[in-house]
């Protein structure tokens, strides 16, 4: 009986024993699965992590824009009036012929440098002549019976009315010859000034007028500039003040003062007349472009940008400047105080102050903190 009690219980455990093994794998391979799933879980939520991170880091580098950037520096700011003029001599005349003729003879040439003075042509004169010469004859006759009545008149021979006849009659002839000599000399065309002839407009043969131009001579080292100014600024031009000339036909610029600005308005133009004188200059030739930049407002230690960097919100203006942020750069917007512009250059009132970086190129779009790479 013990036996056989002992047999069963033992063939019981042993089935159980197969049985539960058989459960215990599937409980593995339960397990094993939930492991598994567990892992990919976790595998999933740090390929999650990482992917999150690197996407910021990605997105972070996309989102910074490049951008060049530049120090603000103090300098001095200058504002131009700006006006077209010309070069014109000082001395630039027409000469023309006193009296009218026939030009008989022409003694320059075109590029000649003449002196004040001097004969550039001959208008006919034969017929004056032949009444000096005449006279001439008359006057010899008239000074010698003045001086034969001058002697007897002296001795107290004769009458005085016939010392007196000879006397007048001398000394009229002396006049009418005074008259003819300037006639005669009426005759010549003469320069009015040292210069150059710089046209030649009379020909022989040709009946020279009063009023009708027979040679034109200008003096190319008494130049100036000319122009007009808008009454506009009237008020804020005067004798003195500095100008900047560029004369773009020959690539040049020179600076000048002001020696005459006009205190009339022209009641067509509505415009003022200035006038800055030249140096010397053989490149330099009257009727040449002259553009003139007057200075009107100077402005030392000015705070200067250029245009195109400012930029306007609720009609505001505002520049962005770059600035370190966290160890990062950022875009930082400012408003500032616009003084006066001129071309390119803008004069800040305030708002920036020297040191400061602003962002010339790539600004647009930009927002402020927005990130930038320069």
């Amino acid at each position: 009986m013990n036996k056989r009690y002992f047999i069963i219980p033992a063939f019981t455990v042993l089935f159980a024993a197969c049985g539960g093994g058989g459960g215990n794998k599937s409980e593995q391979l339960q397990k094993l699965k939930q492991e598994k799933a567990k892992y990919n879980e976790d595998a999933d939520k740090k390929i999650a992590a990482l992917e999150k991170e690197l996407g910021k880091t990605d997105s972070t580098a996309a989102k910074m824009k490049d951008v060049t950037v530049a120090e603000v520096r103090d300098t001095v700011f200058e504002h131009y009036i700006d006006v077209q003029g010309s070069v014109d001599a000082r001395e630039n005349v027409n000469v023309s012929a006193r009296v009218p003729g026939v030009v008989t003879a022409i003694y320059v040439k075109e590029g000649q440098h003449v002196s004040q003075g001097q004969t550039l042509a001959q208008v006919e004169d034969q017929v004056l002549k032949a009444n000096v010469a005449e006279l001439r004859t008359q006057m010899d006759l008239a000074n010698t019976l003045f001086e034969k009545q001058k002697n007897l008149w002296s001795q107290k021979i004769g009458s005085e009315v016939q010392y007196l006849n000879a006397k007048n009659q001398k000394e009229s002839l002396e006049r009418k010859t005074a008259t003819l000599q300037d006639q005669l000399a009426q005759t010549r065309i003469i320069s009015p000034i040292s210069g150059t002839v710089d046209a030649v407009i009379v020909k022989l043969g040709d009946n020279a007028m009063p009023g009708f131009p027979a040679f034109r001579v200008v003096n190319a080292n008494n130049l100036k500039v000319t122009a007009n100014i808008a009454e506009t600024y009237a008020g804020l031009v005067k004798t003195g003040d500095r100008v900047l000339i560029a004369f773009p036909d020959i690539n040049r610029q020179i600076i000048a003062n002001i020696s005459f600005a006009s205190r009339t308005i022209d009641p067509l133009s509505r415009t003022i007349k200035v006038e800055v004188p030249l140096k010397a200059d053989n490149a330099l030739r009257p009727n040449m472009i002259a553009h003139i930049k007057i200075v009107d407002y100077t402005a030392s230690n000015a705070i200067v940008i250029p245009v195109n960097v400012i930029q306007y919100s609720s009609g505001k203006p505002y520049v962005l400047v770059a600035q370190n942020a966290n160890g990062k750069q950022v875009a930082v917007r400012k408003t500032v105080e616009l003084g006066r512009t001129y071309n390119d250059r803008a004069e800040i009132k305030s708002g920036l102050q020297k040191g400061d970086v602003i962002i010339t190129t790539g600004f647009q779009g930009l927002n402020d903190n927005d990130l930038i790479k320069s």
